[in-house]
């Protein structure tokens, strides 16, 4: 057995990386089961082996520690010592303020696979519906070119992007696959996705959206 221990009196929070990394590609592996299975949660777990064990329907108990631990050295999770709680109210009421806080500039929005917006800040309402039509053109493309992309030349991303000259995104395009639902978060500039607000972004959508067990 491993000698690894818990530590005592903290809760398992996510961080914006293993958010990203879980709802990023709708393939399945033991570290993005476990860390959906922390956003289908209502509040944050607390740091257990019998909660490990149920998050990650594994009932070796050396397994469960070293799955933590690798999430751990990914930056994916983290423990924090008050319990947290996923948002609650309504979309149209929290979305636009957690976009806001995504964006360089504030110009972002987010789209369903269909090409329609859900909420929107910073863009006018006939350039935000323009841009989540582009958005499901363009996961048309990428489904249709998928084998090239992510077989031939392994580009492991399902994300696209306008650039400029120097190769910086003016424009970006990042689905979201929660449940059997996929978004996209479309936004102009520098995206700002290591922020507390792109956690509960994630979280209010999968308490929404994603399947519980």
């Amino acid at each position: 057995m491993s000698g690894a221990t818990l530590a005592e009196g903290l809760y398992i929070y996510l961080t914006p990386a293993g958010c990203y990394y879980a709802v990023s590609a709708v393939e399945v592996d033991p570290v993005r089961q476990f860390l959906r299975a922390l956003l289908g949660s209502a509040k944050t777990p607390k740091l257990n082996l019998e909660n490990l064990q149920d998050l990650m329907t594994n009932d070796d108990p050396d397994k469960c520690i070293a799955l933590l631990q690798k999430c751990q050295q990914l930056g994916w999770v983290q423990g924090v010592k008050e319990e947290r709680e996923a948002p609650s109210g309504s979309l149209e009421e929290l979305l636009p303020g957690l976009l806001s806080k995504i964006s360089e500039d504030g110009k972002v929005l987010l789209a369903d696979d269909q090409g329609f917006y859900l909420a929107s800040n910073g863009y006018p309402h006939e350039v935000a519906e323009e841009i989540s039509a582009l958005s499901a053109e363009l996961n048309v493309i990428h489904e249709r070119r998928a084998g090239l992309l992510m077989k031939n030349m392994g580009l492991n991303s399902h994300a696209w992007a306008v650039v400029n000259a120097s190769g910086n995104s003016q424009l970006g395009f990042w689905p979201l696959f929660i449940g059997k639902t996929q978004f996209v978060i479309a936004l102009s500039g520098i995206p700002h996705f290591k922020q507390s607000e792109f956690i509960s972004l994630v979280w209010l959508l999968s308490a929404r959206y994603a399947k519980t067990k």
